[in-house]
């Protein structure tokens, strides 16, 4: 049981060390929701949204209150639109009228994304996915609310090239859409291999087909207290530091603990996982990249990097699971370089390439995140930026992604500016040799051999 003296515990890790608990997001199933005819779909989707999630964020703003834990964002997710608009939708513009109506219905209960335009086409398109595909650049665009993801690969399937060198074109043109805004529409998109079902983190979170009617997931995360606790063992060895944030993680995670099961208690909604991630913001002390300093590096993307990280993500995640039965979703440390002010000095001051990062997504939660490119990238370049990423989540057998926005006008010095969370971020170079040729050949890359296992 969850008594208050843990909740005291952490009063000053809420008032000083800036833990928060990131987001409650409702996972709703739309397969119900399911007709041939567009605007019923529309309705039907717009009508149980706002039914289910109608005391969501009144309920988060009174568990606040209450415990005086900050909670920064109610969200929801959604069954992938691919499959809830597979009967009824015969263009993309027919996918952008329910996109639509995802923002009209979140924007009426109050949260600040949805998450669930989505398509998962790890082995191949259906006609339907491949619309709502195409339709993402306008459906992001004439929306403020909705997130979208596309999950191109897993370590069972392979990856799906044909996906992939479309994944190029649509990122390319989502900047294109809204490069009045810095391509803002690229930092709603999310491009996954082995995306979980679970996730309440977005761009990419969508509720998965396996999931129950309507659940509750908690994302937690606290990169500021994990730095202030590591901060108090400066110099010892491995075995303090690692102690340190396996008990620091526990801490943090008993917290969201405690809000996913109040919040499920009032809602009358199942509780589904909590997800512990060191999700960074650009405010000060509140980095992941200041912990991997404070561990001992003069600035993140020296060498030892991606040890650091790879350590701080495993004591992360071992710290949680003894904290509650139920951890998932992308569980560990997010290095997202916009939304993470040491990231972003160390993008700027060089010591952090593309290349080093993507070192690193071979053991942080994620992937390449948040990433600013120069506006003229390629198309190709972009797919094969995903190809490089998807494989290391295929062969790895873990979740990998590609959030890179290709800022339209700027070039590699110039700074795009996203505003909130998202940050702000320094145009980073891209290698642009050419790799065209092996992103056209198409087909899909088969699965690993460790694959076959059943």
């Amino acid at each position: 049981m969850i008594n208050m003296f843990e909740v005291n515990e952490t009063n000053n890790m809420i008032t000083q060390e800036k833990l928060d608990v990131r987001t409650i997001t409702m996972g709703i199933s739309l397969l119900d929701c399911i007709d041939s005819s567009v605007e019923k779909v529309c309705e039907n989707v717009y009508n149980k949204i706002t039914t289910l999630a109608k005391n969501l964020v009144s309920t988060g703003k009174d568990i606040e209150k209450e415990y005086g834990i900050p909670i920064v964002n109610k969200r929801i997710s959604v069954t992938p639109i691919a499959l809830v608009g597979s009967a009824a939708c015969k263009t993309t513009d027919d996918f952008v009228e329910i996109a639509k109506s995802l923002d009209r219905a979140a924007k009426e209960v109050g949260v600040n994304f949805l998450g669930g335009y989505s398509a998962l086409v790890s082995k191949g398109m259906t006609k339907a996915e491949e619309l709502l595909i195409r339709s993402i650049p306008k459906a992001l665009a004439v929306t403020e609310r909705v997130c979208s993801s596309v999950n191109i690969g897993s370590t069972k399937t392979g990856i799906n090239m044909d996906a992939v060198r479309l994944m190029g074109n649509i990122v390319k043109e989502a900047a294109e859409y809204t490069k009045d805004q810095d391509s803002l529409g690229c930092a709603k998109l999310v491009v996954f291999c082995n995306a979980p079902d679970d996730n309440p983190f977005m761009a990419g979170a969508f509720h998965g087909v396996t999931e129950a009617d309507a659940i509750i997931n908690v994302g937690v995360s606290g990169p500021g207290v994990v730095m202030h606790a590591i901060s108090q063992v400066r110099g010892q060895n491995f075995e303090v530091l690692c102690e340190t944030i396996k008990k620091t993680a526990f801490k943090i995670t008993r917290v969201g603990q405690l809000v996913a099961q109040e919040a499920s208690r009032r809602l009358g909604i199942p509780f589904g996982i909590i997800d512990l991630s060191l999700a960074p913001t650009p405010a000060v002390g509140d980095s992941v990249a200041e912990i991997l300093e404070e561990i001992g590096l003069e600035e993140v993307g020296a060498p030892g990097t991606t040890a650091a990280l790879a350590m701080l993500n495993d004591q992360v995640k071992k710290g949680g699971i003894m904290a509650s039965s139920y951890v998932g979703g992308l569980s560990g440390a997010f290095i997202p370089v916009s939304e993470d002010r040491n990231m972003i000095e160390a993008a700027t001051n060089g010591s952090l390439c593309i290349e080093k990062l993507e070192a690193m997504t071979c053991v942080c939660s994620v992937g390449l995140d948040m990433i600013a490119i120069p506006g003229d990238t390629s198309a190709a370049t972009i797919s094969g930026i995903i190809a490089d990423e998807a494989a290391i989540g295929m062969v790895n057998q873990k979740t990998t992604a590609v959030r890179v926005i290709p800022v339209i006008g700027k070039k590699v010095g110039d700074t795009a500016e996203f505003g909130g969370l998202l940050g702000y971020a320094p145009i980073m170079p891209v290698n642009t040799k050419d790799c065209s040729a092996f992103i056209n050949r198409g087909g899909r890359i088969p699965a690993p051999i460790h694959s076959f296992k059943n």
